[in-house]
């Protein structure tokens, strides 16, 4: 700086002043620069980490990975196949309203609820059930998978860690959905069968809610995972349990209760919908394995179509 000021000696005096302001100002900008940069906090490390083999994503289906209820779209196509009579959807029709109305999942209404879904399989055989899933995704579901969080889901895929679907919907159509997306699999209620066909009971309750948190908890002891390095993704505030359990929750469109937490304990949020409000069709995860709910769901939006 002396220097600098010394080699000004033979300018005008004004001169002098203003080349003398230029230098200061010159080296007190680029002070500031090299002091700014060095409080720039360090960018958040790169997710997911590329090769991290404890690490695994699990994502909830329904208005996370695909706009809408697997349930709903399934009970479609088992209605268009004959699975059931359009006298049966009254029955499971007031069943929805209940749900939907009450606010709560009263033990007797989602029992009968469970039953009248559980009694339309029962019978058939495993087999069947899984071909026509390969054709219901085709016709009502591959469209309406949200391109966002399947990039999500690619991610993990891309950094060589395995992605789990986990949801109330019936595991055998939550594989098919699985296999199509080319994830790792699924986690879905199981329904009872002996010799490949259905027995009408479920194997402990639908994965809703708790179970889905103890579900995520087995398989990560089972796979030797990490769950402080695992992600898991959800739209709805029943899934708390299942997001407080890894190091990487994410909100994905997010229900007004998930969303207010999430914000609170700073998860991050995605939300793809094109509204504001998210376009939920189908029933209570909690009715439980679902050939029939999702029928009833079809004839619910079917009679406000005609309204």
């Amino acid at each position: 700086m002396l220097t600098d000021m010394a080699a000004l000696g033979w300018l005008t005096p004004r001169r002098r002043s203003a080349t003398a302001r230029s230098v200061l100002a010159g080296e007190a900008s680029a002070e500031a620069a090299r002091k700014s940069s060095q409080d720039v906090p360090p960018e958040e490390p790169e997710f997911p980490v590329l090769g991290d083999d404890k690490a695994a994503a699990f994502f909830d289906l329904d208005n996370t990975v695909m706009q809408g209820a697997a349930l709903f779209h399934f009970g479609r196509g088992l209605y268009k196949r004959k699975f059931f009579e359009t006298r049966d959807l009254a029955k499971f029709a007031w069943q929805q309203a209940w749900f939907r109305l009450a606010g709560v999942e009263d033990p007797e209404h989602m029992q009968e609820a469970r039953d009248s879904a559980l009694s339309i399989v029962k019978g058939h055989r495993v087999a069947e059930l899984q071909s026509i899933g390969e054709e219901i995704y085709d016709e009502y579901m591959a469209e309406r998978i949200w391109p966002g969080t399947r990039a999500l889901a690619q991610a993990h895929l891309d950094a060589g860690q395995k992605v789990w679907l986990v949801t109330a919907a019936p595991v055998e159509i939550a594989t098919v959905i699985a296999r199509r997306l080319g994830l790792t699999g699924a986690l879905g209620t199981v329904a009872e069968s002996v010799d490949g066909v259905y027995t009408g009971k479920l194997v402990g309750e639908p994965l809703h809610g708790p179970a889905k948190a103890e579900a995520v908890r087995a398989l990560a002891s089972a796979e030797g995972l990490d769950l402080s390095r695992c992600a898991a993704y959800s739209d709805s505030h029943n899934d708390i349990p299942m997001l407080s359990l890894v190091g990487h929750p994410y909100a994905i469109n997010p229900d007004t209760k998930l969303r207010k937490h999430a914000r609170h304990l700073d998860w991050r949020l995605r939300d793809y919908r094109t509204g504001r409000k998210a376009a939920k069709v189908g029933i209570p995860a909690a009715a439980g394995v679902g050939a029939v709910a999702g029928g009833t769901a079809a004839a619910i939006a079917l009679h406000k179509r005609r309204r």
